[in-house]
């Protein structure tokens, strides 16, 4: 077993029934969903504070209030977008298997951080590039995308604490996203298990 990896029954929580298709390897739902929020945040938040110093077509005026707006259309639209879909594999998900393998949540984060750096890279560049016709609008348009993401993770931690169960996916349906046309369904296990909370964040000790 690889490192950064625990098997599903370990710790309270802890999970009994064979799974039908063998072993299978999991992450956490929560912190995919999560894993995107804060370089999209810090790129946005950075995007911006070079384009509020461009003047642009519009003027830095227009551009401000332009970005405002485009972060809380951003953010509702990200935090809102395949919601449905979340909820019906939540709700039909079936239990892990006993030697099912739980990944870290550190492991999940930077792999899932890596696998879209180069989107980053690109969408950080044309959010300043967009600041010469409309100053910090790309910028906050991205803050907006990471500010969505993380409150979507929030509302899975919920669903998650109502359900008293934790929610996984399986690692190889895992680059097309969490919900994406791959994934067939989650995987629940106890609330203990894993070593992330509800939601995806740090659990405490």
């Amino acid at each position: 077993m690889g490192r950064g990896q625990v098997r599903s029954r370990a710790g309270r929580g802890a999970v009994t029934g064979e799974g039908r298709r063998g072993t299978q390897s999991l992450a956490r739902v929560a912190v995919a969903v999560r894993a995107g929020a804060a370089p999209l945040w810090w790129a946005g938040v950075l995007a911006a504070g070079v384009g509020v110093w461009l003047p642009g077509l519009t003027g830095r005026r227009i551009g401000v209030w332009a970005g405002a707006a485009l972060f809380l259309v951003t953010a509702v639209a990200v935090a809102l977008v395949r919601r449905r879909r979340y909820t019906h594999f939540a709700g039909c998900g079936t239990r892990a298997g006993r030697h099912d393998v739980l990944q870290d949540r550190r492991v999940t984060l930077r792999l899932r951080r890596r696998a879209g750096r180069r989107w980053l890279v690109a969408a950080f560049a044309a959010a300043v590039g967009s600041s010469f016709a409309v100053p910090a609008a790309g910028g906050a348009l991205l803050a907006g995308a990471g500010a969505g993401l993380w409150a979507k993770a929030l509302w899975i931690g919920r669903v998650e604490r109502d359900a008293d169960v934790l929610l996984w996916v399986r690692t190889d349906w895992l680059p097309g996203g969490p919900v994406g046309r791959h994934v067939k369904g989650f995987r629940t296990t106890g609330i203990a298990a894993g070593d992330a909370a509800p939601g995806g964040a740090r659990r405490r000790r």
